[in-house]
């Protein structure tokens, strides 16, 4: 499936890091939901801490923030835990949720080709509809170009 600005984002049943079921149908509000590789590596380490110093300020613009990556609720638990962060991760060990936003790629580091989450962030308005994109994240002053784009929209 391929994803694409004002088209309905596809639906997803995860669960957080405290094993609360989230549902996209159901939640009714804006999100801001960044898919990144690992946790605990230096970039996802970086993007989660930036996205959880600005929480405040990104929940004040009406949005809430869920990280989605591969690993198990435990992992996410730890993470949160060791970084101190204060964003709620999603667990999608199945991978079906990267595969329907279309970032699970074929990635290919140091001539060996692997599968894996490609860094992305969507914004996701109440009824479900995509309104921004940002596919192969930089992490470097992401969050501040994210909040950016909302508080121009």
């Amino acid at each position: 499936m391929s994803i694409k600005v004002n088209k309905k984002a596809p639906n997803f049943l995860l669960f957080d890091q405290n094993n609360n079921k989230i549902e996209l149908n159901k939640l009714k509000s804006n999100l801001v939901l960044f898919f990144y590789p690992k946790d605990n590596t230096p970039g996802c380490t970086k993007e989660a801490i930036s996205f959880s110093k600005y929480k405040n300020k990104i929940n004040s613009l009406g949005y809430h923030i869920y990280g989605i990556s591969k690993d198990s609720i435990g992992k996410h638990q730890s993470f949160i835990e060791k970084q101190n962060l204060t964003i709620d991760l999603l667990s999608d060990e199945n991978q079906k949720t990267c595969e329907k936003y279309g970032v699970w790629v074929e990635k290919n580091m140091y001539g060996r080709k692997y599968f894996g989450i490609e860094r992305t962030t969507l914004l996701i308005n109440k009824e479900s509809f995509i309104t921004k994109i940002w596919n192969k994240v930089k992490v470097s002053n992401h969050v501040e170009e994210v909040i950016e784009f909302i508080e121009k929209s």
